[in-house]
Formats: structure tokens, C-alpha cells, sequence
């Protein structure tokens, strides 16, 4: 249910807890113009600090006074004026041509120019170029746009405001936007006690070291030459496992895009160097496209001697073979999967609106044998209701703000042993039996509560109640335990459907392949996983019937 706000000025309340939360315990980590604003804000009049914060929250950095208006502000003019001293905003800012766009609409752009635009029914962009060759310089927006009664503003530290966003959420991906959809009762977040000791970041390097990355991450979206990303991207080392793992990954992405270019030399050297998963499968894979045969068999053996992970062991299934015919190599011993069973459909093509699994699913359903359509929702929500308690442990460092979906660490080698006597309290409910009514009190008492596991949308009473009817407990934990193994890598690639039998207390997973599919590889990890420990798994292959 969404809430109606009564306080109008709920986001300036919000921007200063926001403010008084780093103050609090960040102190240490700012600079001089960060600690100076904390200090300048409270103190300034209401509606000025409304205003600037109705500024922050929007994009950009320019805007027009007109587009400002709200009751609870009154005059922006006036509001915008008891700020200019503070060095934050400037009026009537010097303004480009693009930027003076970004602020007309094409009416006024005609007003503006009048004689000047020869193009006044071409789009924008057209009329932009035109007018670069005559109106080259920068301008106050009164000089562009004499005859304009509104008033533009810039905001000067939108920066500084990113990094206080930045050291309070611990990203760049959330922003003040969490605080309205929480106060609306959209999104709601468990209530985790956060020690003044837990802290997103514990060093200014730790801020800065972020800001460089993500400028790289950016430029490296943006299709920036990879040299020159690759170039700026700090080398050295990080005294934050999490700040390691962004640039991990990056390294990866930019690996990829070198392999892209087949770029086989510059792909490899990054490769070589990366500490990301996957990293030395795919620089395997790199050695072998360079035909360096030798080098990728020498790799590919020291990888062998030491998995690094389920995803590894299954790539190095399908390259060492053909490494090994490459090298003139014995024949290496193949292994075997788990036998799984096979279910072949060949259904007449619906009409009208249709997808697969749901062609199966209504196939396969009956009164007495309901068929629901789950894929990863129904295993990870039963892991998320059962060890609710462990996954929001208040360990330090893992929730750092009120607004964690789930604990910073979730995907760090150490997450489960972190918590390893708090998962195996858990678990333990498995053997007692205690664990129904468990997952029913947080399916209960948790509910709409932001997870990382718990998918509340696809998670009905109905389906929770044949689950825990139909599933037995020694399922469960080896769900459990092979998702807690590698959080990352196994809460996905679950089989698509799932098959109740109330009456005979039993289930049935099912993966649904249609015409031209084929399983993937964490899809097949996951059904041998589950054929190796004697769980129900088959695999449907639709197709359509012919017409006649």
C-alpha cells in the first residue's frame, strides 16, 4: 500500500539525515569543501535548502527557475538568491549553445534566434548546427534569450554531492530516490542494526579508488579506446576486498572487449593478470584462438590440478580434449553426467499470445498434479525465508545504511563462512523439522521485505504450501548447500517448471527447451547437481506439430 506524505519537506528531512549519518561516521574520510558543506547546510533558511536539494535530486545541472516551482518553496527566484553566497549555485551562468538547447523548446529557440535561424521547421539537432557557425561563444542565458522573464540556474557542486550519495550508500547506483520510495512504502528494507564501527568505506583512498574506477567503468561503456581505460585503471594495491573486485571485474570486461577485437596478445596479458572468475578459463580460450597450443595445454593442466570453480571444472570438460588432439596428447578420460530424464512433447502451436514454458506447463498440469512456472524464484525463496536471519546477520561491514537489499559481501568467497554457525543454525531446522514453520513465520512476517534471495512477486501461499509439502528437507539442504557454495554462480539456472503431486507427497523439476534451444551451462550444472543427488529432474523438448 502506498502511504501519502504529510510532510512536504520530506526529502530536505531526508537529505540532512543523510548529511548527519556521514557526519557522524565518516568525519575522518572528508575533505575540507565536504566538511565545510556539512557545517554551511543546516544553518541556511528552508526553502533555500529545499530548493538545492530539489536541484540535487534532478539530473543535470542546469535549470530554469520556471521548471522549479513548488508550493512548499515558494519563489525559487528568491529561494535561489539566499544561496548565491554559499558559492553552490550561480545565476544567469555562462551558458554554450548545447547547453542553452538543453534549456529551449523549440518555440523559444525561434524567439531567441529569430532572424539568425534560417531552418525554423527543422528538428533541433538540425537547427543546432546551424547556428554553430555564428554563435560560437559562451553567453549569460539573459544574453542568448533577451527577451526571457525566467531566471536559469546552475548548480556548482553536484560533484561534491555525488561523493557524500557515494560514502553513504557505498555506490553510485542508488540514489536519493531510495529515501521517497521507502517513506511511500514502495520499497521496504530489513531493519539491520548497523554499529557507528560498520562503514562502506574506512579511508579516503578507499573514495578515491572508487571514483577512478567507476570514471574508467563509465569511459569503458562510453566505447572508449581500451588502451586508454586499461592506461588509467589503478594497479596497485587495494587495502578493500570489495574495492578488488570492482576492478576485477572491470579487467574481465576489458579483457573481453580486447577478445572481441581478437586482439589475442592484449586480451591474454589482461587475463593473465585478472583475478576474477572465469578470467584463466578465458585466457585458456584466448591461447587456444592464437594457436598457441602449448601454452594454453601447460595452462590448462594447471587449472585442472585445481578448480577454481564448478564453472571451470565444466570448461575445462570441453577445451582439454581438444587441446590434447591439438598436442597429439593421450585421449583424455571423459566424464560422465548423471543420467537424466528425457521428456519429448510435440504440441500443436497456439495461437494468439503464447511462450513455451507455458505451452508445457498447461500441457503437463491437472487437477490432482499442479504445474507452476518458477525457474530460480522458488529455490532461492525458500533459501531466503529459511536463513533470513543468517543473510541479514549484522555482521560488521555488511549493512552500512538503511537501504541494503542485502549484505555488501553477498558475493565474496567468504560470505558463507562468515556466517558459517548462523547458516548451519538454519539448516539445522532441516533435520528437526523445525524449518516449516520457519519459512512460513518470515513468508509471513517478512513479506514485501527487499531480499536478495526471496522473490515475492512469483511466491504464493499456494506454492509455498505444496513446496514445503512436497519437497523433502534433504532437497532442501542440498539446494541450500550448493547455493551458498558460490552465491554468484548457482542462484540461477534452475529448471523452469516444477510439478506437484500433493496426494503422493512428490515433485518433479522440469527443464522446457523449445525448437532450437539448448541448455546452458549453469542450466546443466544444475540438473546433474540435482541427478547426482537423486532429486527429480527431467528435460522437454517441444516441437510443433506439422500441419497436415
Amino acid at each position: 500500500m502506498i502511504r501519502v506524505l504529510e510532510n512536504e519537506f520530506y526529502y530536505l528531512d531526508n537529505f540532512q539525515r543523510v548529511l548527519d549519518w556521514i557526519g557522524e561516521r565518516y568525519r575522518d574520510l572528508l575533505d575540507t569543501d565536504e566538511l565545510a558543506f556539512l557545517a554551511a547546510f543546516p544553518g541556511l533558511p528552508q526553502n533555500a535548502r529545499a530548493l538545492f536539494v530539489r536541484m540535487v535530486m534532478r539530473k543535470g545541472n542546469l535549470f530554469r527557475a520556471s521548471k522549479l516551482v513548488y508550493a512548499e518553496i515558494g519563489c525559487p527566484v528568491e529561494a535561489a538568491h539566499l544561496l548565491l553566497d554559499t558559492g553552490w549555485i550561480e545565476t544567469d551562468p555562462l551558458l554554450s549553445l548545447d547547453e542553452l538547447f538543453e534549456l529551449l523548446s523549440k518555440p523559444e529557440i525561434a524567439d531567441a534566434f529569430q532572424s539568425r535561424l534560417q531552418q525554423k521547421n527543422a528538428r533541433k539537432a538540425e537547427q543546432l548546427e546551424a547556428l554553430r557557425a555564428v554563435c560560437g561563444d559562451d553567453r549569460p542565458f539573459s544574453s542568448w534569450y533577451p527577451g526571457c522573464s525566467d531566471v536559469a540556474l546552475r548548480i556548482l557542486v553536484k560533484p561534491l554531492c555525488d561523493r557524500l550519495r557515494l560514502i553513504f550508500f557505498g555506490n553510485l547506483h542508488q540514489d536519493w530516490t531510495e529515501f521517497v520510495l521507502s517513506d511511500l512504502g514502495m520499497f521496504r528494507f530489513e531493519q539491520v542494526e548497523i554499529s557507528q564501527a560498520s562503514r562502506g568505506f574506512r579511508s579516503r583512498a578507499d573514495v578515491e579508488h572508487y571514483l577512478r574506477l567507476h570514471d574508467c567503468k563509465e569511459r569503458f561503456y562510453a566505447g572508449e579506446a581500451l588502451d586508454e581505460v586499461l592506461r588509467d585503471l589503478p594497479s596497485h594495491v587495494f587495502d578493500n576486498d570489495w574495492l578488488v573486485s570492482r576492478r576485477e571485474k572491470l579487467l574481465f570486461q576489458i579483457g573481453q572487449g580486447y577478445e572481441k577485437l581478437k586482439d589475442w596478445d592484449n586480451a591474454h596479458a589482461v587475463y593473465a593478470q585478472c583475478r576474477y572468475l572465469g578470467a584463466r578459463g578465458r585466457a585458456i580460450r584466448v591461447l587456444e584462438k592464437h594457436e598457441r597450443f602449448i601454452d594454453a595445454y601447460a595452462l590448462f593442466q594447471l587449472a585442472q590440478a585445481a578448480p577454481e570453480s564448478e564453472a571451470e571444472r565444466q570448461h575445462l570438460l570441453r577445451i582439454g580434449p581438444r587441446l590434447a588432439r591439438r598436442l597429439g596428447h593421450a585421449r583424455l578420460p571423459a566424464r560422465r553426467s548423471a543420467p537424466v530424464e528425457r521428456l519429448d512433447l510435440s504440441l500443436p502451436m497456439p495461437g494468439g499470445e503464447w511462450w513455451v514454458e507455458g505451452v508445457v506447463r498447461e500441457h503437463l498440469a491437472s487437477e490432482d498434479a499442479p504445474v507452476f512456472y518458477v525457474e530460480n524464484a522458488l529455490a532461492n525463496s525458500l533459501f531466503g525465508l529459511l536463513c533470513w536471519r543468517a543473510v541479514f546477520a549484522p555482521l560488521p561491514g555488511a549493512f552500512f545504511h538503511p537501504f541494503h537489499r542485502g549484505p555488501a559481501d553477498l558475493y565474496s568467497p567468504d560470505f558463507h563462512q562468515r556466517r558459517e554457525a548462523e547458516f548451519a543454525a538454519c539448516l539445522a531446522e532441516l533435520e528437526s523439522g523445525a524449518y516449516r514453520g520457519t519459512i512460513r513465520a518470515n513468508y509471513r512476517d517478512k513479506a514485501g521485505i527487499a531480499s536478495p534471495f526471496v522473490y515475492w512477486g512469483a511466491l504464493s501461499e499456494e506454492l509455498l504450501e505444496l513446496a514445503l509439502a512436497c519437497i523433502p528437507p534433504q532437497h532442501l539442504r542440498k539446494w541450500c548447500e550448493r547455493i551458498l557454495a558460490d552465491v554468484q554462480a548457482n542462484h540461477t539456472g534452475f529448471p523452469d517448471l516444477i510439478q506437484f503431486w500433493p496426494a503422493e507427497g512428490r515433485y518433479t523439476m522440469i527443464e522446457v527447451k523449445g525448437p532450437g534451444d539448448r541448455l546452458q551451462d549453469n542450466q546443466l550444472r544444475w540438473i546433474d547437481y540435482c541427478a547426482t543427488h537423486g532429486m527429480p529432474v527431467s528435460v522437454c523438448y517441444l516441437q510443433w506439430e506439422q500441419a497436415a
